[in-house]
């Protein structure tokens, strides 16, 4: 696998650092969102809907640093089949999670390319009626996007290139590997 890698973009330090920063905003944010709420009325309010599969271990690390009681809704989308470097268009694996009215979603994914997933996402988890409804995502593109979206969590901006490593893949390999590394040309 080692062999495969042009260069490492992010280092398990700077991740492991920046996903407890995340944690640390996201809590806060909820905190002063539900602030108003008695200790039983935030039971349930929570619920975090990570993007299948490549968002598994960003969520997997990202939860273990949120202090509160919440709840997993997972959904399964594809853009990138197969061997493909380009989003190739979204579509629904599954279905969202039911009976978001009244609660604070955040939809985690690991990186915001052309925008098309999260902003469908975001507008079918908004015909439910959440209290809140924010995004969260590990890696971001800037100026790439083809829709206008505002992720209120982002980890790190990176250059316009194919990334595999922490939960990313190419052609279902590499997700395993826990920096964020481009790949050499041959192994594409």
């Amino acid at each position: 696998m080692h062999r495969d890698l042009e260069g490492i973009l992010v280092t398990k330090g700077q991740i492991a650092n920046r996903v407890r920063e995340l944690a640390e905003q996201i809590s806060a944010d909820l905190g002063r969102d539900m602030a108003h709420l008695t200790e039983e009325q935030r039971e349930g309010r929570v619920v975090l809907i990570p993007v299948l599969t490549g968002s598994i271990v960003f969520v997997a690390d990202l939860i273990r640093h949120l202090p509160m009681k919440m709840s997993l809704g997972l959904v399964a989308v594809s853009s990138y089949p197969g061997k493909s470097m380009e989003s190739k268009g979204v579509s629904m694996r599954s279905e969202l999670p039911p009976n978001l009215a009244g609660k604070h979603v955040l939809i985690v994914d690991d990186i915001l390319d052309s925008g098309q997933t999260l902003d469908l996402l975001k507008r079918l988890v908004r015909e439910q009626n959440p209290a809140s409804v924010r995004l969260c995502v590990l890696l971001r593109k800037p100026g790439k996007a083809k829709v206008d979206l505002l992720p209120e969590y982002v980890g790190f901006d990176i250059p316009d290139e194919f990334v595999v490593g922490y939960g990313l893949d190419y052609d279902g390999f590499y997700r395993n590997y826990p920096e964020i590394a481009t790949l050499k040309p041959e192994a594409r």
